[in-house]
């Protein structure tokens, strides 16, 4: 990310980078159109995560409070990496997957649009 500084000449030390995060990446993570979640998620995953572990393990803990979650259709969801449809391989790492630190991942659930169908 580009940075304007308002001094000539500065250079500042980024804090958020992977190296500062033990083994671990940050990663964005939104569900379109339930807006009981504000703004996406970012969590530290290990690189070498399954994208399946992430699906079975990780967002259960993120957003099974949301009444929705139980009727998911996990092989009806559509991933959206960088603004771009996304296919995940479940079989592979986050990173096999090209999802890298402070990468943001979003999905939508087709049939499901928010609480009380109230998403948009």
């Amino acid at each position: 990310m580009s940075v304007k500084a308002i001094r000539p000449g500065y250079h500042g030390d980024m804090k958020d980078t992977v190296d500062k995060f033990h083994g671990q990446q940050l990663l964005g993570l939104g569900w379109d159109q339930h807006l009981m979640y504000a703004a996406p998620m970012c969590i530290p995953v290990p690189p070498d995560m399954p994208f399946e572990a992430l699906v079975e393990q990780v967002l259960p803990q993120l957003y099974g409070q949301h009444p929705d979650f139980d009727q998911i259709e996990w092989g009806r969801v559509q991933w959206i990496k960088a603004g771009e449809a996304f296919t995940p391989d479940l079989a592979k790492s986050l990173k096999d997957n090209g999802v890298g630190h402070k990468d943001l991942l979003r999905f939508r659930t087709p049939g499901l649009q928010g609480l009380a169908g109230i998403g948009f």
